[in-house]
């Protein structure tokens, strides 16, 4: 299948016009101008960019990766399918806090599924956080990170585990990463009250991912710059960032990404059970969230409980906050969305490129889908303009 666009953004460069060759799952060819024979879709006056990556995503459309095994088939359908119809054709399937037992009923169940390819992995945000800074957490289950618990937990993933979030400062929390990083999973930091000193300390021990920069971390100060700053800092470190307009404010998101470049920047959702659907009641591993005006928090609180968002929606308030040119920003946005993630956590080339999957998404010119291809497949098919 050979489908032609005025503007292909590949990962790597911007192509206008460009054309991309499709064989079964994967790319075969890929170029600007003229097509080497005639298209078999022309889409005419819209963008096509890579699918997006979103490594930190926990529901949508009312599903959930849920607290309770016995709903995960039916609750992961419902939320992949959501956010793929947006875009998301890989994602990394992230699970809160819960009490030992629950966590490793709930890594057993959601292995088989990643060894099926519903999803590409797993993430576990907690139960190693800080409770200074536990956000939409289950305080009363919150706990250092057991060496012993820890190995169980891996072993039940049995190598699905993609990234690990835990706030270094907790007791054993660096001898914890680097078990993480030795079974081959990214350790990031997290809900965290680190200083800036045992931020540069968790770095050195292996982690590579700060989760949700600024969300849910002391923030900094001129005395304590905390772990923000040593997150940023040093280049071996991924941001991730919620650009959903909630979560940070847009000159934030201009700053990060000129401090540290587009390509340290991973845009993702944190997306709960409540993306894609109407305010009200929902739920978030244990705790109970209320939507209002679109925005989830802990019932009963101000305290905010992952996002509503899609990925469209974050790429596209990534390219119309970044202050860059419009290509310039679509190039840095693709990175972000695309290429940065999947790189990040050593998943399958992300990008418009020969040999990698044929994964694509359609944009119309305000920057929302209309279609979108995931290993050759139409999830959403687009209109052909000839």
């Amino acid at each position: 299948m050979l489908i032609t666009a005025d503007t292909v953004v590949t990962g790597r460069e911007l192509l206008r016009p460009g054309w991309i060759d499709v064989e079964g799952a994967v790319v075969r060819a890929v170029g600007a101008g003229a097509p080497p024979r005639p298209a078999d879709l022309e889409l005419g006056a819209v963008t096509v960019v890579p699918g997006f990556v979103d490594i930190h995503v926990h529901g949508g459309g009312g599903g959930a990766f849920p607290a309770d095994p016995s709903e995960m088939e039916a609750a992961t359908a419902t939320a992949i399918d959501l956010h793929r119809r947006h875009g998301t054709t890989t994602m990394i399937a992230s699970l809160v806090t819960a009490h030992p037992a629950e966590l490793l009923a709930q890594v057993s169940a959601m292995a088989e599924l990643v060894r099926s390819g519903v999803v590409a992995g797993i993430h576990l945000e907690g139960p190693w956080l800080a409770a200074e800074r536990c956000g939409a957490h289950e305080l009363s289950a919150l706990r250092d990170p057991d060496p012993a618990e820890l190995d169980r937990v891996l072993a039940a993933g049995g190598g699905t585990i993609r990234m690990v979030t835990l706030a270094p400062e907790r007791t054993g929390g660096l001898k914890a990463i680097r078990r993480i990083v030795d079974a081959g999973a990214v350790a990031a930091v997290g809900h965290t009250e680190a200083t800036y000193a045992q931020a540069r300390a968790a770095v050195d021990a292996g982690a590579t991912v700060a989760t949700h920069l600024f969300n849910a971390m002391r923030p900094v100060h001129h005395r304590e710059p905390g772990p923000v700053l040593a997150l940023m800092e040093d280049p071996r470190v991924t941001v991730e960032l919620i650009t959903d307009g909630v979560h940070l404010h847009p000159a934030l998101y201009r700053e990060v990404s000129r401090s540290v470049g587009a390509d340290r920047v991973a845009l993702v959702t944190d997306a709960m059970a409540a993306a894609g659907m109407a305010d009200g009641a929902y739920r978030l591993g244990s705790l109970a969230v209320d939507v209002v005006d679109g925005v989830a928090r802990v019932a009963g609180t101000d305290t905010i409980a992952g996002s509503t968002a899609t990925m469209d929606h974050v790429f596209r308030y990534a390219v119309e906050n970044s202050g860059l040119p419009r290509d310039d920003a679509l190039l840095a946005a693709v990175r972000q969305s695309s290429v940065n993630p999947a790189r990040t956590l050593g998943l399958p080339e992300a990008g418009l490129a020969v040999g990698a999957a044929a994964d694509l998404v359609v944009l119309d010119g305000g920057l929302a889908v209309t279609g979108v291809l995931r290993h050759g497949a139409w999830v959403v098919r687009p209109v052909s303009a000839g």
